[in-house]
């Protein structure tokens, strides 16, 4: 009787090329970013665009984390920048309380009494709060002491959320158009509570000033933006690869068949909330992830980072893009946040049709709708639909 060898089963990006060659793409990116960058000398990248590129590849990756959601799961979640915003506020807590320490500290050392850590801690509370009328540093920046707890927060605060929400979301069985207006009115009600003053988050005034690092203040702002570009492209590589892999093995076809047919695979035996939960909250911790890097390339968060406005540019990134193709989602927000940039930053001459001038800054929105419905219709698959189609034509 013969012998049957099974051949060994090929690794993770042998079998997805495509996870390969992207990987290399943004490594070369970064390589001639940083290259041209002044951080490096060349001159060639100023420092505010290079922080332009930073976010945008945090904005990849937010894309990313919706199109698994969307386009893998078929979950339309109006709701995802809420956690990329308290990312954002969580990163950005640590960062006013860390420089005000600092500038306290300094105007009390010539003091003739030392000040005890109670008053020290009362200054920076006033140095904060005083913009809305308080003096006293709410409990939850209790942990903003720390950076490390406060980087704890930024991966459980938009988890347990998401965790909390979705496991009551799916296990009602909601799903379709209720379950994205859900995730709407979740962001809408967190977005009205943050702009109230007494939330401890300073209201409508936001956290200011996260472009200055603590204890990098002697450093210039070109030295600062290369290492957040640095570590934006990391997480957006590894986000990639997290994502990739979740999606090509049996979890990934199984959310796929969720998303074609739930029915049927809850016929078929699976838990079906528990693989959406899954989806869910880890497109919401990586999500958070992407705030926490992008914000202190901002320099600012407010509620209006919030706003459900927000989260649906987001899924017009992924449509644009291409939903259900990682790459369609990374092409996608790219084009859009560059593009927005180039418009509205005075980039775009302005024309003048001589009975009236074509402002861009005033137009750019029209025209990511216009953009939008012309994806819609003329190439429902986005932008990485016609890649595909281009690469593979005989």
């Amino acid at each position: 009787m013969a012998k049957t060898t099974l051949a060994p089963r090929k690794g993770f990006l042998a079998e997805n090329p495509s996870v390969l060659r992207f990987l290399g793409l943004l490594a070369l990116f970064t390589v001639i970013v940083s290259a041209l960058a002044e951080g490096f000398g060349a001159g060639v990248i100023s420092t505010s665009f290079l922080k332009v590129l930073g976010m945008t590849l945090c904005l990849c990756l937010i894309a990313v984390a919706m199109d698994v959601v969307w386009g893998y799961c078929g979950i339309l979640s109006l709701g995802h920048f809420a956690f990329f915003g308290l990312g954002g506020y969580g990163i950005g807590m640590w960062l006013m309380y860390a420089r005000t320490e600092g500038i306290v500290r300094d105007s009390l050392a010539n003091a003739p009494i030392p000040a005890t850590e109670g008053e020290v801690r009362d200054a920076i509370a006033s140095q904060i709060f005083s913009v809305v009328g308080s003096t006293e540093l709410p409990f939850i920046w209790g942990f903003a002491h720390s950076l490390t707890l406060q980087l704890l927060l930024i991966v459980l605060v938009p988890g347990l959320l998401a965790l909390v929400f979705g496991w009551l979301a799916f296990r009602s069985r909601v799903t379709g158009v209720y379950l994205s207006i859900l995730t709407q009115a979740m962001t809408l009600a967190l977005s009205l509570y943050l702009f109230q003053n007494d939330t401890g988050l300073r209201g409508n005034n936001g956290l200011s000033g996260l472009q200055n690092i603590p204890g990098l203040l002697h450093l210039p702002q070109s030295t600062i933006a290369l290492w957040f570009f640095w570590a934006s492209a990391l997480a957006l590589g590894l986000g990639y690869l997290l994502f990739a892999w979740l999606v090509s093995g049996k979890f990934g076809s199984v959310v796929r068949a969720i998303r074609d047919n739930e029915s049927r695979v809850r016929f078929l035996g699976y838990h079906v909330e528990s693989y959406k939960l899954v989806v869910f909250t880890a497109t919401a911790i990586v999500s958070g992830i992407a705030g926490a890097l992008y914000y202190p390339q901002a320099g600012i968060i407010n509620p209006a980072e919030i706003a459900p406005i927000t989260s649906i540019y987001l899924a017009v990134w992924v449509a644009i893009g291409g939903r259900g193709r990682l790459y369609g989602a990374v092409i996608g927000a790219a084009s859009v946040s560059l593009l927005s940039s180039w418009f509205t930053g005075g980039g775009a001459p302005n024309i003048n049709l001589g009975f009236y001038e074509i402002v861009w800054t005033d137009w750019w929105l029209v025209l990511l709708g216009l953009g939008f419905v012309a994806v819609t219709l003329f190439f429902p698959k986005g932008i990485g639909g016609l890649f595909d189609y281009l690469v593979r034509k005989p």
